[in-house]
């Protein structure tokens, strides 16, 4: 059985020596690397099963090495630990966001590191079922058998990005990173008005795609996106979603179809705005946000702020209204949970 290989890239030779060397007791193979240049290589020409990595180096540090990586759909996929100093710590974030998977604060001892590698291995292993069941949905994008092997592969190659509830995926004014696919948990979009009100455009749940349309636009970032919950998401990066357009029109033409039926739920939401009242808008959204659980309980688990934004409505209006939907029965509120009792009154709600 073929051991399960780490790429250890540390210029600090005491801290690289005694490193491989737990590792090398707990059965792994060691490939080692004194700077970032040489440990781009390493991981290029052996493809290992997981990168350890430290931040300040020579040559290249581990910021422009975890760029290199993700440039490349080969080793873009490995799971990536950075080992940082106490005093780095604060810049953690810069490295989580280009996707790093975790860090090990330094000095740290063999529990840890064993406890950080495990967790990663384990993870990437349940990934699997989530590239299966996104390759599952993709197959119904395309008819065209060249097309969906194309598709499956690209797929197969990107890392799964686990974002935490309120984390923001992008901003608005942001350069276009490609298009993504929840694979579990709900993404929100939103634009944020002259006046400082949020304005939501989108509630986006597995299964489902976003950023579709500044890609196909070829604009930047024209609204925030947000997880509304802990959540999944794969990336398809922006020239290879491009490349595969402009090869398969059967991938194209579903696209466009996602977007017209956006385009379609955006303006029932824009006449809603405009000439529903407050019981009609808020009712529909309730009912929309009920289809897309394809159940009566609404377990959105979202803000007062996020139906408000939705609705078009003050935070303070929309308690009112759940309050009133409840004491008519047609609700049922326990915390953030909603659960619909009377689907026909709200269906037929009168303006």
């Amino acid at each position: 059985m073929k051991k399960i290989s780490i790429l250890l890239i540390e210029d600090n030779e005491d801290i690289r020596e005694s490193t491989a060397e737990i590792l090398e007791l707990a059965d792994y193979e060691v490939l080692t690397a004194d700077n970032g240049k040489t440990g781009v290589e390493l991981a290029q020409q052996h493809l290992p099963d997981l990168i350890l990595c430290d931040i300040m180096m020579p040559e290249l540090d581990g910021y422009g090495v975890l760029f290199m990586l993700n440039k490349n759909p080969e080793t873009s996929a490995v799971p990536f630990i950075f080992l940082t100093a106490k005093a780095e710590r604060p810049d953690m974030r810069k490295g989580m966001e280009m996707g790093a998977d975790d860090y090990l604060t330094k000095p740290f001892d063999d529990v840890e590191l064993m406890n950080a590698i495990e967790s990663r291995l384990k993870k990437k292993e349940k990934q699997q079922a989530f590239y299966s069941k996104a390759l599952e949905n993709l197959s119904n994008l395309v008819n065209h058998s060249n097309g969906l092997a194309e598709l499956k592969k690209l797929i197969a190659e990107r890392k799964i990005r686990q974002v935490k509830k309120k984390q923001v995926i992008y901003y608005n004014g942001d350069a276009v990173s490609g298009i993504y696919l929840v694979l579990s948990g709900k993404i929100k979009t939103f634009v944020i008005s002259e006046d400082g009100r949020e304005l939501l455009t989108a509630i986006y749940c597995a299964d489902e795609y976003f950023g579709i349309h500044a890609l196909l636009l070829n604009s930047t970032n024209y609204e925030t996106a947000e997880a509304l919950e802990d959540s999944t998401l794969c990336l398809l990066p922006k020239n290879l979603a491009e490349e595969l357009l402009n090869k398969y029109p059967d991938v194209g033409r579903q696209f466009i179809k996602i977007l017209s039926n956006n385009l379609r739920e955006k303006e029932e939401q824009l006449l809603q705005l405009a000439y529903h009242s407050v019981r009609k808008r808020m009712a529909e959204v309730l009912l929309r946000l009920s289809a897309k659980n394809l159940s009566s309980a609404i377990n959105l688990k979202a803000s007062r702020e996020d139906l408000a934004a939705m609705a078009g409505m003050a935070s303070e209006t929309v308690s009112r209204t759940l309050s009133d939907f409840k004491d008519e029965g047609l609700i049922d509120k326990k915390g953030s949970q909603i659960m619909i009792l009377n689907l026909n009154k709200l269906q037929n709600m009168k303006n």
